[in-house]
Parts: C-alpha cells; structure tokens; sequence
C-alpha cells in the first residue's frame, strides 16, 4: 500500500506526525509513505523506517518570488515528481487551504482530510474525497492518529505514540554521556527565559557534574549561548549543526531543558527526558508529546524560577 502524507510544516507540526506512521506500520504490513513536506524540514521524514521518498516543496520561498522564473521551474519540477505515482490513499494532515490547493489537489489518489469542523481552515475540506470529525480538545498527535486510523481502516492503538525516530539516532550513538542540552533559543519574545535565570541554572547543574552544551542557530542566539558559557569552564557552545546533527547532539544527551520551541518536539520524538518551560503558552495541545516530558508551567516564563526546574531534574542529575 502506497500512501501519499500532506504535512509541510512547521518542526513541530512534522514531527507531531511521525506517531500516526508508527501506527499504520504496525497494523498493515508492507505500507509505504511517501511524504510532501517543505524543503528545510526535508530531513525529518527520511528519519522514519516507514518512509519511502520524501518530496520536498518550499512554498514560503516560492510566494516571496512568484514573478521569479527559477520558481516557476522549481515548481514545474515538484508537480511532476509528485504527479509520477498513482496512490492508494492521499491523507492531508495539514488542513490549510494552501497545502490542499497546492498539494492535495494535485497529487493523484483518494484523497483524505478533517471535515470543514475539524480543519484548521475549514474550506479546505472542498478538496477532499473523504472527510472525518476529529475533535480538537485533544493533543494534536492524537488528532493526527485518529486521523490516519480513520483513513486507512485500522484500529487506533491505545497505547502512547512512538515516533519511531529513536533507533535511527541509537544506531549512531554513544551511551548518554554527562551532558545537559539547553535549548535557550525562540523565535517569540514572550516565550524567552531570562538570561539571569539560565545562568542560575548552568551554574547549579555544572556544579553537580554535568556539563551543559548550548545549540544555536543565529548570531542572536549564538551571541546569548557565549555569554551563558562564562558562567563556567563545563559549559559548550556547540558549532553550528544541522538538524540531524542537532539530533544526535540530543540523542546522546542525559537530558534537556527547553524553551517552548520545535527542538522541544525533537526531543521528545528521540525519548529523551525533558523538561520545557510553558510561561507563555498552554501545552494541552500541542506540548511536547512523549514519555519523560516534563512541563513547567506559570503566568509568564519570569514566573517560571530555577530552583523548580532544578526539582524536575533531580532524579536526572
């Protein structure tokens, strides 16, 4: 069985369906995705066994250039790669009029969506064979599970989603060493943690043995990660990485702390114990979703101090 996934973005959003192909693997045999998906998080899909070919779209570069010729070129080679296989079931997990104008409609299969209630933009069901009522006041992984179950006939497990990324980075890992990832950098302001409190924090964690490594993936959130490091000789500002690599960072890791941010996703996706810092948003719906995550919340992350994220991690340092 061929199927064809419509789930182009964000980090977050991608890796929130990767537990849905887990699934699918597991009740029919042989199934094989193929999986649209924008170009910068092309790498994501390749990580799960169940994926065949990734397809790479990048429609937030093509609308900023939609009188360039090379976008026309790049998009004329998109339509006919994914238009060279027929498939069994078309599931758009995205539920935006853009991915369904723009990809749904334009692959070839039964195509599968939420129905007008259940989409995040209800028109986009008119492009859909077949549409289910999914119910929103649940995780977004377990929506996306039903989702899938729903498509392809199978009975929904009852069990908690595996993403099924994990042994991909365990086959290229050392034994978790004595280090602590933290995951300092966001893009919203009012999900930032104060620089003062971070610092508190390094320097109580590298006290008890473990050194902290810090990613970062500007020169903004560089600049911030080398004023943490002063706070002690065992704290790492790690190269520039890409997101693989960034990966097998985590993967090796004893733990994280993390912002609210799509690396907090990635790491719940590798099972690594985690603790994320909810001052600024609710993560009922769409925290980060697994086994060992462990979420801080407050009216605002100033309310969130470092002597709790310390408890959380006391059974981990």
């Amino acid at each position: 069985m061929k199927v064809l996934i419509v789930k182009t973005s964000s980090m977050g959003d991608v890796i929130h369906t990767l537990p849905a192909l887990t699934d699918a693997q597991k009740a029919i045999p042989n199934i094989q995705f193929d999986w649209v998906v924008e170009e910068v998080f092309a790498e994501i899909p390749r990580w799960h066994s169940a994926v065949n070919r990734v397809i790479p779209v990048a429609i937030r570069r093509w609308r900023k250039n939609l009188l360039n010729r090379q976008t026309w070129q790049e998009w004329q080679a998109y339509l006919k790669v994914l238009r060279t296989e027929e498939y069994d079931a078309v599931i758009d997990a995205q539920g935006l009029i853009k991915s369904a104008v723009l990809v749904t409609k334009q692959a070839k299969g039964t195509k599968y969506g939420y129905d007008k209630h259940s989409a995040r933009e209800g028109l986009s069901s008119w492009f859909y064979d077949k549409t289910f009522s999914i119910a929103y006041q649940q995780h977004a992984v377990e929506r996306i599970r039903k989702l899938f179950a729903e498509a392809l006939g199978y009975v929904l497990p009852q069990t908690i989603g595996d993403y099924g990324i994990a042994p991909h980075f365990a086959k290229h890992s050392e034994n978790p060493t004595a280090y602590m990832v933290a995951i300092h950098a966001t893009t919203r302001v009012d999900k930032h943690w104060k620089e003062a409190y971070w610092e508190e924090l390094i320097r109580s964690v590298t006290m008890q043995g473990l050194s902290v490594h810090l990613p970062w993936g500007n020169a903004e959130e560089k600049a911030r990660a080398e004023r943490l490091a002063k706070v002690s000789a065992d704290v790492v500002v790690l190269p520039k990485l890409t997101l693989a690599e960034l990966a097998q960072e985590i993967a090796n890791a004893k733990v994280v702390v993390s912002v609210d941010t799509g690396l907090s996703h990635l790491t719940a996706a590798l099972d690594k114990p985690n603790v994320i810092l909810y001052g600024a948003t609710d993560p009922k719906l769409i925290g980060a979703y697994g086994k060992n995550q462990h979420y801080l919340t407050g009216n605002g992350m100033e309310s969130i101090l470092p002597y709790r994220v310390l408890q959380a991690l006391e059974n981990e340092l």
